[in-house]
C-alpha cells in the first residue's frame, strides 16, 4: 500500500512544491519511497504549466532539495481519488479544498503547520511577494512540518 500525499498552495510554484521536495527527500532519507509517494498542486489556475519560482527552487537547492522539474498544475478531481492526505499551506486554500472535495473523500484535509506543531489553524506563510530571503523562512518552516508530517504517517500506518 502506498500512502499518497498531496500538497495545496495557491499558485503552486512556492509553498506546496518546496514541501513536496522536502517530504519526497525525507521520505527517500528514511527508505520509504516505495510506501509513500507526494504531489503538488494549486486551487488557482494561472500558474498551470510553470515550473517553480527561482527563488523557491534556490531556498530548496540550499537546503538539498530539488523542485526545479515541478511543473505547476491545479486541483483536480482525481486528486481526491488518489490522496490519503490532502494538505493544504493556508486557511483560504482549505477552504477551495474543502469545497471542491467529493462527498465520499475519506482522506484527511489538513493544515500543513499542524503537523509541526503549531495551532490547528496555523498556516504558512506565502513568501512570493517578499524578498528572496524570505524563502529560506519558509523552508525552515516547511521542513518542521514536513518531518513531523513524516512522524505522524508512520505512527498512524505503523510504517
Amino acid at each position: 500500500m502506498t500512502i499518497h500525499i498531496v500538497f495545496v498552495c495557491l499558485g503552486n510554484i512556492c509553498r506546496s512544491p518546496s514541501a513536496q521536495g522536502i517530504l519526497e527527500k525525507l521520505a527517500d532519507d528514511a527508505g520509504l519511497s516505495d510506501k509513500i509517494s507526494v504531489d503538488s498542486c494549486g486551487t488557482a489556475a494561472f500558474n498551470i504549466g510553470k515550473n517553480p519560482d527561482p527563488r523557491a527552487i534556490a531556498a530548496c537547492e540550499r537546503k538539498g532539495y530539488s523542485i526545479e522539474k515541478q511543473i505547476a498544475r491545479q486541483i483536480h478531481a482525481n486528486d481526491y481519488a488518489k490522496a490519503d492526505y490532502v494538505i493544504t499551506m493556508d486557511n483560504i486554500n482549505m477552504m477551495s479544498v474543502k469545497a471542491w472535495a467529493p462527498e465520499d473523500y475519506t482522506g484527511e484535509l489538513s493544515l500543513f503547520m499542524q503537523y509541526g506543531g503549531a495551532s490547528k489553524h496555523a498556516q504558512v506563510p506565502d513568501p512570493y511577494y517578499d524578498e528572496a530571503d524570505k524563502f529560506d523562512g519558509t523552508i525552515k518552516v516547511l521542513e518542521k512540518a514536513a518531518k513531523g508530517l513524516l512522524s505522524y504517517i508512520r505512527e498512524k500506518h505503523n510504517i
